[in-house]
């Protein structure tokens, strides 16, 4: 089908602009006259493929979709007329276009996860997967409300997660800016003071002049060159997997940070693998997909081994220990789950372990970076004061003697 950007016209009288595909501009009115809106003007700009690409539901809204759809499936409510109702309550018009996608797909014969495939930015294989194993199992709803919680706690983990580097960022930009203008303003002012006074300088002194001086002549290169690394990192960790591979390695091994991180990304990985495995997706499955959900590239990899080891006929918790990765926190609780028959209730038990550990540890590298950032602007105003208040003082001293 082509894409159409459209211009429309809403109940309201408000005009929107969005995108979608249909077959033609009859078809393209139909279907907005299903959301409630008016077609004001269009025209074709591609085909399918850019539609889905360019389709995406935020996390929020994911919460929203599965609470909603876990709701009225619950009740008894057809799939169909579910999407309908949240289709008519959606504001957002790229979202109201995904559902009204989904009801289309649906009612040309395909099933909701066949649907959610079609918007894969949106609905990840993941998702999809889950919803498949729902659907085939006859536990839709049940599956929805374990996707919302996991969807919910994923949220509340990702902003536990920034706090560690929001904070940082505006006192190390604080710090940034009263460090340009001690360098730039200030330093200058009371140096060309003390170089007048014609006496030797002791070194720190003449280091703080030429560190002024740099930051005078070189300003622009200063502020320049954390962006063009960062930009240039971007690229070859864009452009190589094995910089990504390094990359990667590298962040877990960073000291503070690495150990948080690595326990958000196996509180991730075990909280799907659990939700995944419960709905009868295979352990195979469930470690095959878990590969694009922990965002790292080693433990990724270690996944993909631990896969080859148990299609090789070794067992769950002796891939896992043999891949050497994983922490005996999680081997030791497979082992357990693997012996009793409940692996999605051992994986469950690691991911509310490291949530508990990862709130504590972020608390305490909070904690932490205040005091760090004081003592970093305490001794640079410190070697600023020394280097301009001791030449003074010793002149003073000559005079008085």
């Amino acid at each position: 089908m082509p894409l159409y950007s459209y211009r429309c016209m809403d109940a309201n009288g408000r005009t929107t602009r969005g995108s979608m595909d249909a077959s033609n501009l009859l078809d393209l009115e139909n279907r907005l006259k299903r959301m409630e809106l008016d077609l004001i003007d269009c025209r074709q700009v591609a085909k399918k493929v850019i539609s889905t690409a360019r389709a995406r539901i935020s996390r929020r809204d994911l919460i929203n979709f599965c609470f909603h759809m876990e709701q009225l499936t619950h009740a008894g409510v057809p799939i169909l007329e579910g999407l309908r109702d949240l289709r008519d309550t959606v504001d957002d018009a790229s979202y109201r276009g995904i559902v009204a996608d989904l009801i289309e797909n649906i009612e040309s014969g395909m099933q909701l996860s066949e649907a959610m495939e079609r918007h894969p930015h949106s609905f990840n294989k993941t998702f999809t997967s889950l919803v498949a194993a729902g659907e085939h199992s006859g536990k839709l709803p049940e599956v929805l409300r374990r996707l919302s919680d996991n969807l919910k706690w994923q949220d509340e983990l990702v902003a536990q997660a920034k706090k560690i580097v929001r904070y940082p960022l505006f006192v190390g930009t604080v710090v940034l800016g009263v460090t340009f203008f001690l360098m730039i303003y200030l330093v200058p002012q009371l140096t060309g003071f003390i170089v007048s006074m014609g006496q030797e300088l002791p070194f720190h002194t003449r280091a703080l002049i030429f560190v002024s001086d740099i930051f005078i002549h070189f300003w622009y290169a200063i502020l320049a060159v954390p962006l063009v690394t960062f930009a240039a990192v971007k690229v070859t960790l864009a452009g190589s997997a094995t910089a990504r591979y390094r990359a990667d390695g590298l962040k877990l091994r960073l000291p503070g940070v690495g150990p948080v991180l690595q326990k958000i990304i196996l509180a991730r990985f075990a909280s799907f693998f659990a939700l995944m495995y419960a709905s009868g997706i295979t352990v195979l499955d469930c470690l095959r997909l878990s590969e694009d959900i922990v965002g790292n590239a080693v433990v990724a990899e270690a996944l993909r081994k631990a896969g080859r080891l148990i299609a090789e006929g070794q067992g769950v918790t002796a891939a896992f220990e043999n891949v050497g990765i994983f922490p005996p926190l999680v081997v030791r609780m497979l082992k357990v789950g693997e012996a009793t028959g409940s692996v999605d209730e051992a994986m469950r038990n690691v991911s509310y372990f490291y949530d508990r550990e990862i709130q504590e540890m972020i608390g305490k590298v909070q904690s932490m970076i205040e005091p760090v950032m004081t003592v970093v602007l305490g001794m640079l105003l410190a070697w600023i004061m020394l280097s301009v208040l001791g030449p003074i003082y010793d002149t003073i001293s000559k005079i008085k003697t």
